[in-house]
């Protein structure tokens, strides 16, 4: 968390007094950090950025009944980004599915994100998703946040809502399971995170 100017407590305080000023310092601090866990969740420039809106449209939402229990609202923001991008996905799976049931439907590329660094970084991060299919959900919601992008078991716990022996338990699982059937992986994804270190501009 950015230590200069207003702690996040004092400025979710103004949020909850209606000031949309505090949620715009809120997010230039910690959207970034939203951003890259996005991206490692969804392998898409374009969806990660529209998971960050949600996450923050959220937040001003549930300004009113949110209790920030943390020096920090990024725990809390990094949860409610893991429901948006499981919630997206059976969307889009439900969308795919009514598109193949269409007649002559094809699909057609989405150009919005043309930038050479932007399509290579989705190329890597959709590799690395690929080969944890074969993880629970639990199991890769622990391991994207720990693993790849970083975060403490307690910051993990906190951001899931679970506890932290829970998490470690499920990064074992997740690392086991990658050894197995895929020990590649397990150094792209704890070797490779400059890939989502700086996000473009």
């Amino acid at each position: 968390m950015n230590d200069l100017g207003e702690q996040d407590a004092e400025l979710w305080t103004r949020c909850v007094d209606g000031d949309a000023d505090a949620l715009g310092l809120l997010f230039d601090r910690h959207s970034d950090a939203v951003f890259r866990y996005c991206l490692s969740r969804t392998g898409s420039w374009h969806d990660a950025e529209e998971l960050v809106s949600v996450t923050f449209l959220e937040a001003w939402r549930q300004r009113g009944s949110l209790t920030l229990q943390r020096a920090s609202l990024l725990p809390w923001l990094l949860g409610v980004a893991t429901n948006a991008a499981r919630n997206s996905a059976r969307s889009a799976r439900r969308y795919e599915q009514f598109l193949d049931r269409l007649p002559h439907t094809q699909f057609v590329p989405d150009h919005a994100t043309a930038a050479v660094e932007r399509i290579a970084t989705e190329r890597q991060v959709q590799e690395l998703l690929a080969g944890t299919k074969a993880l629970t959900d639990g199991e890769r919601d622990v391991l994207l946040l720990c693993v790849m992008n970083g975060y403490s078991y307690e910051e993990t716990a906190a951001s899931l809502g679970i506890r932290v022996g829970t998490v470690r338990s499920r990064v074992n699982r997740a690392k086991k399971k990658l050894r197995s059937a895929a020990p590649h992986l397990l150094g792209g994804i704890a070797g490779n995170p400059t890939a989502l270190e700086s996000r473009l501009s």
